[in-house]
């Protein structure tokens, strides 16, 4: 392969293009596919409530096409970039993060009941999704540094504090993105540490302090309530719409467009329980192709992580990869009342700028760690 190395970004970080023979076409296609579908059905689930409220029912699907396009160009654009630059900027990365975060409990701003943006202008972004990315890189560069140390419990102890930090500040607003981070440190030291036994430690200790942050905010108990008996809560209403969605949708479904309980009946059907409404449209059918969709994606950038020499790519890919399975798992759990609800959106597919954007940089990631396997030819 050929090979150029410049000054990198702002003159400081080496920045690394291959010439490469290789390119992820699979996970690249899946990932517009699954865009595109989630531009559908954002249309189909918000047009009625769209028209109501903006007067123009293309209303949420003009601005998640804006927000897709620039994620897209991300992508590609991040897709170019050796993955070293993004082990270079690690402690950066997650320091900011760190401030932005902090900053939320100062400045940030309200909406649908949490504090979780920061609003600069006419223009607003939700700092625990830039923490996903960041986490897992961080973890990953972490753990390649100290690979040979990383069975000591002291060591991922050391690893995993500036991480926490992270993730406490997240966990004051949003316990379940706190618990998707916590998850991307667990897997990405589990696959590097030869040590099992010590998980089970820690385990336990995140355990309690999960239990904490539930006993600190009364809701949040009250959510385990609403789970187990969704019909006896005023709350519960959303839950059991969602399963009204899914039950009526059938084999094969009402039809894309065709939705009952899009009409009010489920609070922001374009948002974090659009799947709901993408059973009841097209059936259980339709619900398995986009699970399906989510696993082909899944698995190619398993095989990415599996083809890899650098410890430190493989890493970062297994990083990004739970974000994406933890997230599509949680959201799908929450919509089938299969756990307590808690507010995940579904990755590619449910309305949100910052999500949308941040999920395609991390596609152009892997694509970038893609682009520097060595595939043999056969003649």
């Amino acid at each position: 392969m050929a090979k150029k190395k410049s000054k990198g970004i702002f003159g400081f970080f080496p920045k690394y293009v291959y010439k490469g023979e290789y390119f992820d076409y699979p996970l690249f296609f899946v990932t517009l596919f699954l865009v595109a579908f989630g531009l559908v059905m954002i249309y189909s689930t918000s047009s009625y409530t769209a028209q109501l409220r903006e007067g123009n029912a293309a209303y949420y699907l003009i601005r998640q096409g804006l927000f897709a396009l620039l994620g897209i160009a991300a992508m590609i654009v991040v897709s170019f970039l050796h993955y070293k630059t993004w082990k270079n900027l690690s402690l950066m990365y997650l320091t900011v993060t760190i401030v932005l975060l902090a900053a939320v409990q100062v400045i940030g701003v309200a909406s649908h009941g949490a504090v979780r943006w920061i609003q600069i202008g006419p223009l607003q972004f939700q700092p625990s999704e830039v923490a996903k990315s960041a986490v897992a890189i961080f973890t990953a560069h972490m753990c390649t540094i100290h690979a040979a140390r990383i069975k000591e419990f002291k060591m991922i102890c050391m690893i995993a504090a500036w991480p926490f930090v992270a993730i406490i500040l997240i966990a004051l607003e949003n316990l379940s993105t706190a618990i998707i981070c916590a998850m991307i440190v667990f897997v990405v030291v589990f696959v590097t540490s030869p040590n099992i036994k010590q998980f089970a430690v820690i385990g336990a200790g995140v355990v309690v302090i999960m239990g904490f942050f539930l006993m600190i905010a009364s809701y949040r108990l009250e959510r385990i309530s609403i789970w187990l008996n969704p019909e006896k809560y005023d709350k519960g209403y959303q839950t059991l719409q969602s399963l009204y969605a899914i039950g009526s949708g059938g084999l094969f479904g009402k039809g894309l467009g065709q939705s009952i309980q899009k009409l009010g009946f489920i609070p922001e059907s374009h948002n974090d329980y659009i799947f709901s409404v993408v059973c009841e449209e097209l059936g259980l059918f339709g619900a398995v192709c986009v699970i399906g969709m989510f696993a082909f994606l899944i698995w190619r950038c398993i095989v990415i992580a599996f083809n890899t020499e650098d410890l430190f790519a493989a890493l970062m890919v297994v990083g990004l990869t739970t974000h994406i399975a933890a997230q599509v798992l949680i959201n799908i759990a929450v919509v089938t009342n299969s756990i307590p609800p808690t507010g995940v959106p579904l990755p590619f597919i449910s309305y949100g700028g910052t999500a949308m954007i941040m999920v395609l940089v991390e596609m152009g990631m892997v694509l970038s760690v893609s682009r520097h396997l060595h595939v043999a030819k056969e003649y």
